[in-house]
C-alpha cells in the first residue's frame, strides 16, 4: 500500500468550498491533519470562523473566508489572494425538493444548477492558474451517485450532478499534460445534519425517512477520508472517479432497510 504523500511547499494550501458543515467541514479537518493549510469558504461566516479556530487550536493551520461561489465577482476577488495553491475541493452544493419533473419548482432547479454546477465552474476557473502554478495541483469535484444514475423525484438534483460529473470529466480531458489532477468523488447515501433537512425545507419527518431503517449510512467523516486518501496519492496517480456507498445501498433505488 502506498503511503500518503506529504504536500510539497508550493502545494500546501487547500481550498475547501462549502466548509461550514458536513462533508466540507470534515474534509477540512482531515486535510489540515494531513499537513495542508486549509482555506475554509462558505456563506456562513460564523461557522467557518469557528471551524478555523478549532483546527488552529489542534495545532494545524486554517483560515476562514466568507464566500458565495455563485457570485463570480466575489470569487475572482478571492482568487487574487493566491499565487499558488495545491488543492481545490469543490464541495459546495446541495439538493432542494423531491418533486417529480411534472410539478418540480423551476426556481429550485435553477438554484441547484447555480450552486452545484456554476459555483464549481466559477471557483475552478478562478483558481486553475494558481493550481497550475504550484506544479502539483489537484481539483476535487464532489459529485454524487445522482450524477451517475437517475431516480424518481430527483430530476433537478440528478440533472445538476450529471452536469457536475461532465464538468469534471471534460476538464480532465482538456488539461491533460498540465500538472493538475482532476478527481471526482461520488458519494451515495450520507447522513449529515443538514443535507436531507435542507432538501425538504426543514421538515424533520421527511428528512428522517431518507435514512429510516438504514443501519449504517455513510458519515461525513467517511467521505472526507475518501477525499483525503485520493488527494494524498502520489502526484502521478489520478483517481478519476471514486463512487462510495454504504454497504446497505446497492444503487440509488435499492437500499436495505431493517424495518
Amino acid at each position: 500500500m502506498t503511503a500518503p504523500s506529504a504536500p510539497s511547499a508550493p502545494s500546501r494550501i487547500a481550498v475547501v468550498t462549502g466548509a461550514s458543515s458536513g462533508i466540507g467541514a470534515a474534509t477540512a479537518r482531515q486535510l489540515a491533519a494531513a499537513g495542508y493549510r486549509v482555506v475554509l469558504t462558505a456563506r456562513r461566516k460564523d461557522r467557518i470562523e469557528a471551524l478555523a479556530e478549532e483546527i488552529n487550536a489542534a495545532g494545524h493551520q486554517a483560515t476562514a473566508y466568507a464566500l458565495d461561489v455563485t457570485d463570480r465577482t466575489a470569487v475572482d476577488e478571492f482568487a487574487t489572494a493566491f499565487k499558488t495553491i495545491g488543492v481545490l475541493v469543490n464541495n459546495a452544493g446541495g439538493a432542494l425538493g423531491a418533486d417529480p419533473v411534472a410539478t418540480g419548482d423551476p426556481a429550485d432547479w435553477r438554484q441547484m444548477y447555480e450552486t452545484n454546477v456554476i459555483g464549481t465552474l466559477n471557483i475552478t476557473q478562478a483558481l486553475l492558474p494558481a493550481l497550475t502554478a504550484s506544479g502539483d495541483g489537484t481539483v476535487v469535484v464532489l459529485s454524487s451517485t445522482a450524477g451517475h444514475g437517475t431516480y424518481e423525484g430527483g430530476g433537478g438534483y440528478v440533472a445538476a450532478k450529471h452536469a457536475e460529473h461532465v464538468l469534471a470529466e471534460t476538464l480532465r480531458l482538456e488539461i491533460v499534460g498540465t500538472p493538475v489532477r482532476v478527481i471526482e468523488v461520488a458519494p451515495g447515501m450520507v447522513k449529515t445534519d443538514e443535507f436531507a433537512l435542507t432538501r425538504f425545507g426543514g421538515d424533520t419527518e421527511k428528512a428522517a425517512k431518507v435514512y429510516e431503517g438504514v443501519a449504517e449510512p455513510l458519515t461525513a467523516d467517511d467521505v472526507a477520508d475518501t477525499i483525503t486518501w485520493a488527494i494524498t496519492r502520489p502526484s502521478h496517480v489520478n483517481i478519476d472517479l471514486l463512487i462510495v456507498r454504504p454497504r446497505a445501498q446497492a444503487s440509488n433505488t435499492k437500499v436495505h432497510r431493517e424495518l
